[in-house]
């Protein structure tokens, strides 16, 4: 650590400690703390050694203007041959766990387990291998984004095949790598494959969403059930919900009901059929009324049947979670009837005032107290889960050493984390930021960084280099606590 980030970061500390805003109390000592990353955005080796091409892939390289700087994942932070040197930097920053994503073209090129790609299976052993050498537990996703294209050219999550797809491509997941993982995620963020076109490449709004959505939360059951009843392991398994906290603009009965709304359409929509069976009350209702209004003769929400409740409640070991920011909402009329959407079948205006604090990214506003008040919602809404905060983040546009804001955004988040814990009783098992280095984001391409690690992309060798957040957040680990002067 250079001279100057050591006083930054000594001088940026002793001011967090005298802050009566910062939680001082100690995390449990059984309390997990991670970094995370995905395959698509850190590993590069698009097509070595025998992988197929994901619909990511497709998307950069059949239409680079989809990405804002026109870049694509090719090469990224080349993690398929520098996993070594990604696992030390975990090391050095004393982690429990790492998420990471299996590739799941790269395992079974074709989508399907009669071709397996055993370099790439070797990759992964070699990557678990490694963690587990170094103390650090695996963490794994078993699909996040990047479906194999030649799913997609079979309809991809939208076909009810999917189920079956996902459910041949997890087994195959748990029997090869399953007696060194313990805790793994099915799906991340459903919400945002279904509802951000992108993501999944489906889907006609207000339609699709809903089919994907089904079909997604049916492979995930399917996978638990296979893992608990079939194959009887002993670890857990759960799905990556995401969001916002989403904050009524004031306390009328009316913008009160446009938050709890919003909720139950957004983490809800899966959250109330794993937890407490089918979907939200208020969601089947709107839906089923704007579908029978538009001129359908059934729901558009795809609805579940009974046998399909029974199978899916129960089917989450743990609430994994993605947060970033807070939106403000309010009540606004109801919007006409014409072409189906599921905005306007949520019937809601949400949005970011200009004075939150900014990032580099246009809907990441810092607001850490809505931290508290999403956990203590799950908690009220499902009884007490055991939650794993799976993504976190702060993203700023240059990759800068001495990110004193991302530093801030750990810190004050983390408070917030601590405080629902320590006044609200909510069950909360561990963080994980996001995420362990600058990475391909998506859409944003190289112009958003989230890393506590700085990747030099222009570098043949992919440098990496810790930022001054990743000191801070090591401390964190290291005393379990976010301040210097902690108490028990």
């Amino acid at each position: 650590m250079s001279l100057l980030i050591f006083l930054v970061l000594i001088l940026s500390i002793g001011a967090s400690s005298a802050s009566n805003a910062t939680n001082n109390k100690r995390f449990p000592e059984n309390f997990l703390w991670g970094c995370g990353t995905s395959a698509y955005q850190i590993e590069g080796g698009w097509n070595a050694d025998g992988k197929g091409p994901s619909i990511w892939d497709n998307i950069t390289h059949e239409n680079p203007n989809f990405i804002k700087d026109g870049k694509n994942a090719d090469v990224s932070a080349d993690s398929y041959h520098k996993y070594e040197v990604d696992i030390a930097m975990l090391k050095e920053l004393g982690v429990n766990f790492y998420r990471f994503s299996i590739s799941w073209p790269r395992v079974l090129p074709t989508g399907f387990p009669d071709n397996v790609n055993q370099p790439g299976v070797l990759y992964y052993k070699n990557l678990i291998a490694e963690l587990r050498s170094n103390g650090i537990e695996p963490v794994v996703t078993m699909y996040h984004n990047d479906l194999p294209q030649t799913l997609q050219d079979r309809d991809g999550i939208k076909n009810p095949d999917f189920v079956d797809w996902f459910a041949q491509y997890s087994r195959f997941c748990f029997q090869t790598f399953g007696d060194d993982v313990h805790y793994w995620l099915t799906i991340n963020e459903p919400y945002v494959a279904c509802t951000i076109g992108f993501y999944s490449v489906v889907y006609v709004d207000g339609i699709d969403d809903y089919v994907c959505m089904k079909n997604f939360l049916l492979a995930h059951a399917t996978a638990w059930h296979i893992y608990h009843e079939e194959l009887k392991m002993k670890g857990k398994v759960g799905i990556v919900l995401n969001s916002n906290w989403f904050e009524p603009e004031t306390n009328s009965t009316e913008d009160l009901e446009a938050s709890e709304r919003t909720m139950q359409f957004i983490w809800g929509w899966l959250g109330h059929p794993l937890y407490k069976g089918d979907y939200p009350e208020i969601m089947k209702i709107r839906v089923a009324n704007r579908s029978k209004l538009e001129g359908y003769n059934q729901s558009r929400i795809q609805e579940l049947t009974s046998e399909e409740i029974a199978f899916a409640k129960g089917t989450n070991d743990f609430f994994a979670a993605n947060t970033y920011t807070t939106s403000m909402v309010k009540r606004i009329p109801e919007a006409p009837i014409g072409t189906p959407s599921h905005n306007k079948d949520l019937g809601v205006e949400s949005y970011q005032p200009s004075n939150w604090q900014s990032t580099g990214l246009d809907w990441l506003k810092v607001v850490p107290w809505g931290m508290r008040k999403l956990l203590k919602w799950i908690k009220n809404e499902y009884s007490n889960p055991p939650i794993l905060i799976t993504e976190n983040g702060y993203a700023d546009s240059t990759g800068e050493l001495e990110d004193t804001s991302r530093m801030n955004y750990i810190r004050d988040y983390l408070s917030y984390i601590r405080d629902a814990m320590e006044y609200d009783g909510v069950n909360v098992i561990g963080y994980s930021y996001w995420s362990l280095m600058d990475n391909f984001e998506w859409v944003s391409g190289y112009t958003a960084k989230f890393g506590v690690i700085n990747v030099n992309f222009t570098d043949p060798e992919r440098t990496r280099t810790r930022k001054l957040s990743s000191y801070y957040y090591e401390k964190v680990i290291r005393n379990r606590c976010l301040v210097d002067d902690c108490q028990d």
